[in-house]
């Protein structure tokens, strides 16, 4: 690891205890009316800690997290990478956009492997998430590389596509995937030899898009689908969404089961050998089990029952140290010298912990989309299995498993630098359950009352935001009828420091329109050095 410098901050004064920094995954600053779950959930202590004089919120969405405009609601990695960073890079969907707007995707040696497997026979297949979201995909980026396949002459393209219902309407994959098959209908039908259509999906919960190694049996669901053509048949995916909907009227999108597209009762779009595929989403942490299972010979997360020499592609490679995946169409964006770069440079121990569907969040994304330790002798990472069930019949998660290991690291004395995410408010957020919620919300209000006076007794000091807004809104209204709402929302998140050392006197420094990426440059100074020139300003200074 390169050695990089830290100044010590003038007039700081070290204290015993460590800076806690908190992520209330999904809490953010809502309207504060019966919609608002953070609002509506009995909430003492973080009541309490909002009235404090170090108080502020923070923009967690839009171009302060490296997306493309103030339109795109903010997600926990370009949440947890901002926070890590202390600066705002392109992100996602932006540098996708970039680089199709360039051409310089299509220029590219993973491209230029696509057109040899095409021109030898073989058919291209777009697997991802078909939903305006902007999270993991974007249906116009798909819309752009198909017309690219059209205009280059691609005899035969498969779109394998998931059910949203998580970052969009809960009940809207219609909404899309009609709209999707007319284009490929209509580029079949456009006097070329062309044959493109959708050949598999299922909703994103259940099918393909698991993270973290929480559930192989998602990934294996997709494959058996994607790979196999196993599954329920119908002629279409708007007759398959259709079919559901009326089945179970209390299904949405993301829970839907797998379903393969037919002709006279065959598969119409198994994966075969001499084929590509592509996945299509630009966001790493669903898409990285994906992408072993297609990459690696030796694997065993599930029988594959055959692995096709295929040309394997993510749009992007969505874990740069694991190489995973070993070819990609856009370069990833490169974060260097995070603020735990420097920390581990300057010697100081810190200690991260989630449960494992954020875990990645305060390790890989923190640390700059890096796998494992910067300094293992310096760090320890600690992961609590997360449940294996809709997180609304379960809402408290594992934040008092949670909750136990981090009063522990703090009281042990080894580590100056604590990270933890909560991912209650989001996760139980994106199931739309108002009670689920404002437990989910409440849990985490409990932990903070569990931790605090501890932190406290210690002499610590702890910074608590969120990395972008989730349980703030749980519906929207309109003409009296209520949409559960459970997308991420643009919302600001809230910003607290609470300092028990009393060793120091820090003031809110006037930051203009601060962001999550001043969160890195106030770790730092209120753990006494000063921030580097590059990063965002702190929001704190001595007084």
């Amino acid at each position: 690891m390169t050695k990089l410098a830290l100044e010590k901050l003038e007039g700081y004064t070290p204290f015993p205890g460590p800076v806690v920094t908190v992520i209330m995954d999904g809490v953010g600053v809502g309207a504060k009316d019966e919609s608002d779950g953070v609002a509506m959930a009995y909430t003492p202590v973080l009541d309490e800690l909002l009235k404090g004089d170090l108080v502020g919120i923070l923009k967690a969405h839009g171009t302060a997290v490296g997306l493309p405009s103030d339109g795109d609601m903010g997600n926990s990695e370009v949440g947890h990478n901002a926070l890590g960073a202390g600066r705002v890079f392109s992100q996602g969907a932006k540098l996708v956009n970039e680089a199709i707007g360039s051409g310089n995707i299509f220029s590219g040696k993973s491209w230029q492997a696509i057109q040899k497997r095409v021109a030898q026979g073989g058919a291209l297949h777009f697997i991802g998430l078909v939903s305006d979201g902007n999270v993991h995909s974007n249906i116009e980026q798909l819309n752009m590389l198909l017309d690219q396949c059209h205009k280059e002459g691609f005899p035969t393209v498969r779109v394998h596509g998931l059910l949203d219902g998580r970052d969009v309407a809960p009940k809207s994959g219609l909404e899309f995937f009609g709209p999707l098959e007319e284009k490929l209908t209509a580029l079949s039908g456009s006097g070329t030899d062309t044959d493109y259509c959708i050949a598999s999906g299922g909703g994103r919960m259940v099918v393909t898009m698991d993270r973290y190694e929480a559930d192989w049996t998602i990934v294996e669901r997709g494959w058996q689908a994607h790979v196999l053509g196993e599954g329920r048949q119908f002629s279409s995916a708007c007759e398959a969404i259709r079919t559901y909907y009326e089945e179970d009227p209390a299904i949405t999108d993301q829970y839907m089961d797998s379903f393969v597209i037919a002709r006279d009762g065959k598969p119409v779009g198994t994966i075969e050998d001499g084929d590509a595929v592509v996945l299509f989403n630009f966001r790493g942490d669903r898409a990285i089990e994906l992408s072993r299972a297609f990459d690696e010979k030796d694997f065993d997360a599930f029988d594959r029952v055959r692995r096709p020499d295929v040309f394997y592609a993510g749009l992007m490679q969505y874990d740069g140290d694991a190489q995973i995946p070993t070819s990609y169409l856009v370069e990833p964006p490169a974060i260097d010298r995070t603020v735990g770069d420097y920390l581990c440079s300057a010697g100081v121990t810190s200690y991260a912990i989630s449960e494992t569907q954020k875990f990645g969040h305060v390790t890989y994304f923190w640390n700059g989309n890096k796998s494992g330790y910067i300094d293992e002798t310096l760090e320890e990472y600690v992961e609590v299995p997360s449940d294996k069930i809709t997180f609304d019949l379960r809402p408290w998660m594992k934040a008092a498993e949670i909750t136990d290991l981090l009063i522990e690291a703090i009281k042990s004395g080894k580590y100056k630098n604590i990270r933890v995410n909560y991912a209650n408010g989001d996760m139980v957020g994106h199931t739309g359950v108002p009670v689920s919620v404002r437990i989910a919300v409440e849990t985490v209000d409990l932990m903070l009352s569990r931790m605090l006076p501890v932190l406290e007794e210690v002499g610590g000091a702890a910074l608590i935001t969120a990395d972008h807004g989730n349980a703030d809104c749980m519906y929207t209204e309109k003409n009296g009828e209520r949409t559960p709402m459970v997308a991420h929302t643009k919302n600001p998140v809230p910003f607290i420091v609470k300092d028990y050392s009393r060793c120091n006197s820090f003031a809110l420094s006037g930051v203009e329109k601060p962001g999550l990426a001043n969160v890195a440059a106030t770790v730092l100074n209120l753990l006494g050095y000063v921030a580097p020139a590059d990063y965002e300003g702190s929001l704190l200074q001595l007084s």
